[in-house]
């Protein structure tokens, strides 16, 4: 035998006997078994009953069609212009949003995040107003193009003012339409 199985040797059983000392078979345990037969013959405890099962009651919830207090109140006076363009708000049985038409960009924004930073007259046929996103970019936007999250569809835009309707659900399974605006907001840039 070389030096070397030696050494593997000699520490493989140095690791047996090391962990076999923690292997001791005791002989006596009658203290063990004595304990054991004490607890067992002591009167266990009542377990407590379950609590007693309330049946769940449904809430419906009926503020859907109600304003929401989180966005500042809008104030909608028809102008000479859109009483021109009979522009109509229906509270309570408005056509649903067609679910064909291609959604444009600015749809996937809140009104609330959308800005007017300014607008481009283009002759006899309107105007067009510029709209920054979350993301910063500009768009153009013109009357009958869609913008927000509710089905906005824009109905006027002047020097000042996107004005638009949204068409919202009612909560019942109707839908109601609800004028908004967006107006110009002065550069805070030097």
């Amino acid at each position: 035998m070389n030096s070397m199985q030696f050494i593997k040797w000699l520490m493989l059983s140095i690791l047996l006997s090391g962990s076999m000392s923690g292997c001791v078979w005791i002989n006596n345990t009658d203290d063990l078994m004595k304990f054991v037969a004490e607890v067992q013959t002591r009167p266990s405890r009542p377990i407590k009953s379950l609590p007693a099962f309330e049946a769940y009651e449904a809430f419906v919830y009926e503020g859907t069609s109600l304003r929401n207090p989180f966005l500042a109140v809008v104030q909608f006076v028809p102008d000479i212009e859109e009483q021109d363009l009979q522009l109509k708000v229906d509270l309570g049985n408005a056509n649903e949003p067609s679910t064909e038409r291609l959604k444009a960009y600015l749809e996937g924004f809140d009104l609330k995040d959308l800005v007017m930073v300014g607008s481009i007259t283009k002759g006899q046929d309107g105007n067009w107003a510029l709209i920054v996103d979350t993301n910063g970019e500009i768009h153009r936007v013109a009357v009958g193009d869609f913008m927000g999250k509710d089905h906005g569809q824009v109905v006027n835009i002047n020097g000042q003012k996107i004005k638009l309707v949204e068409t919202i659900s009612n909560g019942r399974g109707g839908w109601i339409t609800r004028p908004q605006s967006i107006e110009l907001t002065e550069s805070k840039d030097p």
